[in-house]
């Protein structure tokens, strides 16, 4: 009775070829990025994913409908606490605006460590974090077993990762896959992070990285292969 999680970021968009933030925004997939995701869809294809969830936003929306279009038998189910962190003021403005206010790294670490106040009009780290697992146990709890399919976001998607394996925040390349093992014991395997299927690369514009705090009792995961990423940086999530 193990539960497989396969993780998907969604398609590369304008707004990330563009390097705008768009956390609660939202930006069409690029040629390159429907490109990718239907690559990743193909890569998929075999899967037999028993359901299926995906983050409000119409990015990710387009990026699973895109992947179940191999599994036509499949329901998609839209959770809102999978969005993407809320970058308040900052949302659609250059990364580097951001970056000269608060530098990435610092940023990541505070909301990650549940610290960080929010961006003007912007989230908490506490509100996203406590979101994120939230969401993430909810669909554990619902699926004991079988392969559920999880399309979300860069940071979303590697906040969670981070809280099963608190090394640092990796970035996750845009239709990229990651995959968690949940035991029935309740122990969880991190098997791989990011994916490229689609070859699309992580952006390498702003060279910061996330510090690796670790979250207080973290119990130790089992883990089994990680894919090599390169540093963590703001990549338009």
């Amino acid at each position: 009775m193990t539960l497989t999680l396969t993780l998907v970021r969604h398609g590369q968009t304008h707004f990330n070829a563009r390097r705008l933030l768009q956390g609660s925004s939202n930006s069409l997939l690029t040629r390159t990025g429907q490109e990718g995701v239907r690559t990743t869809a193909r890569y998929l294809a075999g899967t037999r994913f028993t359901a299926a969830y995906c983050s409000p936003a119409g990015r990710a929306v387009t990026t699973a409908v895109e992947i179940l279009r191999h599994h036509p038998d499949l329901r998609l189910r839209v959770d809102k606490d999978l969005r993407e962190y809320d970058f308040g003021t900052f949302e659609r403005k250059p990364e580097h605006e951001l970056e000269a206010v608060q530098p990435w790294a610092e940023l990541i670490t505070e909301v990650l460590t549940e610290i960080h106040p929010g961006l003007p009009q912007g989230e908490s780290g506490a509100q996203f974090m406590g979101r994120t697992r939230d969401v993430f146990a909810r669909i554990a709890q619902a699926h004991p077993e079988g392969e559920v399919l999880v399309v979300g976001h860069g940071l979303t998607l590697g906040a969670w990762l981070w809280t099963l394996r608190p090394t640092g925040l990796v970035p996750l390349p845009n239709a990229s896959v990651s995959t968690v093992r949940v035991h029935p014991d309740g122990t969880t395997e991190v098997v791989e992070i990011g994916r490229d299927v689609a070859g699309h690369g992580v952006a390498t514009r702003v060279p910061s990285r996330a510090a690796a705090p670790q979250p207080a009792g973290a119990p130790a995961q089992p883990e089994a292969h990680v894919v090599p990423t390169p540093e963590a940086e703001p990549a338009a999530v």
